[in-house]
């Protein structure tokens, strides 16, 4: 085997070096051979035991890490679950856990899964796994356990809240392939939605499924593409999708790198569904890679109004390269750019600060590139939209109650106690039901770090530090700290609206799932109210993409 491996190694090194110059093939045989040299005096003689493959994992990361974080070395079981989750399926019962101290729970059961059929439920504590208790396990090893080969079958015992005795469950794996749309729908008279998670394998075909679904039952006459959160995918998805909205044969991206092999100039090859539609895309600080690729090829083309906040900008294209004994590395090996020929690569990996921390590239140092209809669009530091509207942020209150899974909890008790609740787009919290909200939490002891309190008491002991504080500054520093005391429920009153809004969305996914969650989230969500508010307005338009106006 050793010999096949290095004989493999040395096809390998002469084929590459076809297209090297000698001095740089020179220093890679010579490389490797201390490599080699090192990791075998190491194993021979070192006084302990060595294990060679964490260690020679570790030279390997070590050896990555100084390019960029998209260049990544996967084990075998890695590569498996990259695999996995490129192609958007496994086999499994279909749900997400969640660990919380010594044990996993059930956190979202999938619509129409095994997890599903049988009746598991968010909240859903997990005891035992066939004969193996799990309590105390991490979720990833729960998780490992609850995957398979295709129609292999498991049983369950689990814990339910308000349920006294465990229960047990048998299910059947099975190929669990997510759709990456995760919803589609109307969100106002006319205006189409369509909310694209990833662009795993067969995303255009459901994004295609989707728009036209949308056009010819619900005759939407325009179109808002969310591509919030969307972190990226498949360059050939992204592709397609943006050739459903312009002509084909455009050229919508091109790729280039170190070597030919690298260099790539992407057009769309289908038919388009519709390029007059008026469009608007929806991005964010995590919408990265393929997401970018699309909205930054769609206002290239001045096809799309973008709206939400400046995306990743994450403007580099991988490669998977098989390695021996199903490993595989993936690598870096070009950049992309978009029809306009700017780069949206935030983050100049060649280039280290004094502390080895890649730089970003500065805004000054970007440039101007003009669309077909001469509107202004730069390079560098990812998609600026057309429309800036900023997010909203999350209450402190607000992110402790989520971290605490205090509102997960209340919304497990609440479906305990309710059967049914009205659909999505209508469902509502009354004023009894936060009120039953804010009694949970304080009979839970909830306790959480205002920031306010926090930097007074830094104040404080800088002052005391320094020698400021006398009589008069202690009794107003005093009287301020008393301001500031703790009053959980005055809290929850003040920053009602924004929990309300994650309560009654956890509370929607215990009875519609996921589907139900996001209906509810679209509810006065600024952004998506600013894209139907521009596709609602020809005239507004047609000015955000310098439309010449027709000649009556």
């Amino acid at each position: 085997m050793k010999r096949i491996v290095l004989l493999f190694m040395c096809v390998s090194v002469v084929a590459w070096a076809a297209g090297k110059g000698s001095d740089e093939m020179f220093a890679y045989s010579q490389n490797l051979d201390v490599f080699a040299s090192v990791l075998k005096n190491l194993n021979t003689y070192y006084v302990d035991t060595l294990d060679v493959d964490k260690t020679t994992q570790k030279g390997i990361s070590a050896m990555l890490s100084q390019l960029d974080p998209y260049t990544v070395y996967f084990t075998e079981e890695e590569a498996k679950q990259f695999e996995e989750q490129s192609m958007g399926e496994y086999a499994g019962v279909g749900c997400t856990i969640v660990q919380r101290d010594s044990a996993v729970y059930i956190s979202e059961p999938f619509e129409g899964t095994p997890a599903h059929e049988v009746g598991l439920r968010a909240g859903d504590k997990i005891v035992m796994i066939d004969n193996d208790t799990v309590l105390g396990w991490k979720s990833d090893a729960v998780s490992s356990r609850m995957r398979g080969l295709p129609n292999t079958s498991l049983r369950m015992t689990l814990q339910r809240p308000g349920v006294e005795a465990p229960f047990e469950v048998s299910l059947t794996r099975r190929i669990i392939q997510r759709n990456p749309v995760l919803y589609y729908g109307v969100v106002a008279d006319s205006v189409g939605y369509i909310l694209l998670e990833t662009f795993s394998k067969n995303a255009a075909d459901e994004v295609r499924r989707a728009f036209v679904d949308l056009k010819e039952n619900s005759h939407i006459t325009s179109l808002v593409l969310d591509l919030r959160d969307n972190g990226g995918g498949l360059v050939s998805e992204a592709v397609d999708i943006i050739g459903m909205f312009v002509p084909r044969g455009s050229r919508v991206l091109e790729s280039k790198g170190r070597i030919s092999s690298s260099n790539h100039v992407y057009k769309t090859n289908a038919e388009p569904i519709d390029t007059e539609m008026p469009l608007a895309v929806l991005i964010n600080g995590y919408s990265a890679s393929a997401s970018e690729v699309v909205s930054g090829a769609l206002q290239d083309l001045d096809r799309a109004v973008v709206l939400g906040e400046r995306s990743f900008g994450k403007g580099l294209i991988q490669q998977v390269f098989p390695l021996p004994y199903n490993r595989q590395l993936k690598v870096t090996v070009s950049y992309y750019y978009t029809p306009t020929g700017r780069s949206i690569q935030a983050i100049d990996y060649s280039r280290r600060d004094d502390a080895g921390r890649a730089v970003r590239v500065p805004d000054s140092l970007t440039n101007e590139y003009r669309t077909p209809r001469g509107r202004i669009v730069r390079d560098g530091g990812g998609i600026t939209p057309d429309i800036v509207v900023k997010s909203d942020t999350m209450s402190h209150l607000h992110y402790y109650l989520f971290a605490g899974h205090h509102l997960f909890d209340f919304a497990t008790e609440y479906a305990l106690k309710h059967d049914t609740i009205a659909q999505p787009h209508d469902f509502c919290l009354t004023d009894a039901d936060y009120e039953a909200f804010k009694s949970f939490v304080e009979q839970r002891n909830f306790k959480y770090d205002k920031m306010s309190s926090s930097q007074l008491k830094n104040l404080r002991e800088m002052m005391t530090f320094e020698g400021y504080v006398d009589e008069a500054t202690t009794q107003l520093l005093d009287s301020l700290e008393r301001t500031l005391q703790h009053n959980v429920s005055k809290d929850l009153d003040t920053f009602r609206k924004e929990i309300e809004m994650s309560l009654m969305q956890e509370i929607a996914k215990r009875y519609y799932f996921q589907r139900g969650g996001i209906i509810v989230g679209l509810r006065d969500e600024p952004v998506t109210l600013a894209a139907i508010e521009v596709l609602q307005s020809p005239q507004r338009y047609a000015e955000l993409l310098a439309i010449p106006r027709r000649k009556k």
